[in-house]
């Protein structure tokens, strides 16, 4: 049961590494449980399809994604026909997801490299995955451990960085250091299906301003439960000055 805001978990100053590994498989234990099958939400037919979706759901929804993406992939099928398309016709298809021009010119760079690399077939290592244009080591692990179900690495979104701080897992920023922390307290086995799980409680309960720390399977758990949003105390009244 989710802890009362009387009842939320302490402030954790210091915790060992042993605790930490303890109380990571205990969160990893309960996200399986209620999330024991999932995967990206974008919608994709092939790793070509996965790594363009990828590339436009940054600084935006899945939503919004998905909702560009079969027209995007009706009007160019294949890395040739993108790579070849009028950059002013994708900037308009693209247009919804945000950042289009920068968007725009990343799928097209990342079709224009396959092309010249990869004989038009996206490769299966995250080395050869972050040479493409728009493409860093998020990307990459998306696509190779959604499409391919290789665990390089851990996806870490928006989501996974917001959940691991707020949980103790991680204290950094940087995305690549939070992937170095997670890799050390996840089996690699789970790297890909760890952060899936995590993404879809950030959207279901631990929201960015607005956690549901009262209906948080993880509460009791988290060091930062009924800390956020709603459940932030009020700043007291300013004393007021002595006569």
């Amino acid at each position: 049961m989710p802890a009362s805001p009387s009842g939320a978990a302490p402030r954790r100053r210091r915790e060992s590494k042993a605790a930490k590994t303890a109380r990571a498989a205990e969160i990893r234990a309960r996200l399986a449980a209620r999330y024991p099958a999932v995967t990206t939400a974008l919608d994709h037919r092939s790793a070509w399809e996965l790594l363009v979706a990828t590339i436009l759901s940054a600084q935006s929804t899945d939503v919004v994604v998905n909702q560009v993406t079969p027209e995007l992939f009706r009007r160019y099928p294949t890395p040739a026909d993108l790579a070849a398309a009028d950059r002013a016709e994708v900037e308009a298809a693209i247009h919804t997801t945000g950042f289009f021009r920068n968007k725009a010119r990343s799928i097209q760079g990342a079709a224009a490299y396959l092309l010249d690399h990869h004989g038009g077939e996206v490769p299966e290592t995250i080395d050869e995955l972050v040479e493409l244009p728009g493409v860093g080591r998020k990307t990459a692990n998306v696509v190779l451990g959604t499409f391919f179900s290789r665990n390089e690495g851990v996806v870490v979104d928006t989501h996974v960085g917001r959940l691991t701080r707020r949980l103790g897992l991680t204290s950094m920023k940087d995305p690549v250091k939070v992937e170095r922390d997670l890799m050390a307290l996840v089996p690699v086995e789970e790297w890909t299906i760890f952060s899936h799980r995590l993404i879809w409680f950030g959207r279901e309960v631990c929201a960015a301003k607005d956690p549901r720390c009262d209906r948080c399977q993880l509460a009791d758990l988290c060091p930062s439960a009924f800390r956020v949003g709603r459940w932030v105390k009020k700043a007291s009244e300013t004393p007021r000055a002595r006569r």
